[in-house]
């Protein structure tokens, strides 16, 4: 599994027929822009978990599903640069 940030949506009017009508998200993996099948309904800025390969298919209705990434979780929060604890405050709980 990932945790990405959704970018944008990503607009396709010709698709082949398997994926009929499902929303695709551009995310971003690190400094990498990836797209995403969204089964959960995210929007710009949520940060998501994602799951690939053959999870990823499954995830978006079908193994025989032509997707290599699919957004299952919208996290309700998530700080992606936590505060690293100070060595005074480490030496103060010791």
């Amino acid at each position: 599994m990932l945790i990405v940030k959704v970018i944008k949506p990503l607009v396709s009017t010709n698709r082949i027929p398997d994926f009929e009508h499902k929303h695709l998200q551009v995310v971003l993996d690190g400094s990498t822009q990836k797209v995403a099948v969204d089964a959960v309904g995210a929007k710009p800025g949520d940060w998501v978990i994602c799951v690939s390969s053959s999870a990823a298919r499954e995830a978006a209705g079908s193994k025989s599903y032509p997707s290599d990434l699919t957004i299952v979780g919208i996290i309700d929060h998530w700080d992606p640069d936590p505060q690293t604890p100070s060595t005074s405050s480490k030496e103060a709980k010791s």
